[in-house]
């Protein structure tokens, strides 16, 4: 399964500014790795993120967003963000911690 190279540059880069990160191709797509734990991903175009169960269920009223169910079962600490709320630096970025509000 192909993932959005040019979305794996922009994360990339933010991932840099916050420090040492490695990336490991799983879920068909490619993850991303901070001291050896999967922080965040990319399958397709589409953003996985790694949060704490609160957080994630938090985020999920956000738009734009949904459960990991790669499985077909939801996973509590994993979100998919979709394209389209990612589509600039700034939107990007908005994820490198809790969601506000």
């Amino acid at each position: 399964m192909a993932y959005d190279l040019g979305l794996a540059d922009r994360i990339r880069v933010v991932l840099g500014r916050l420090g040492d990160f490695s990336e490991r191709k799983m879920f068909g797509g490619l993850c991303f790795m901070v001291n050896g734990h999967m922080c965040c991903g990319i399958v397709k175009s589409d953003l996985m993120l790694r949060l704490t169960p609160a957080t994630a269920t938090a985020a999920l009223h956000e738009p734009h967003t949904r459960p990991m169910d790669f499985t077909g079962k939801p996973i509590k600490s994993m979100i998919y963000v979709d394209a389209a709320s990612i589509d600039s630096d700034t939107s990007l970025e908005r994820w490198d911690g809790p969601p506000n509000g």
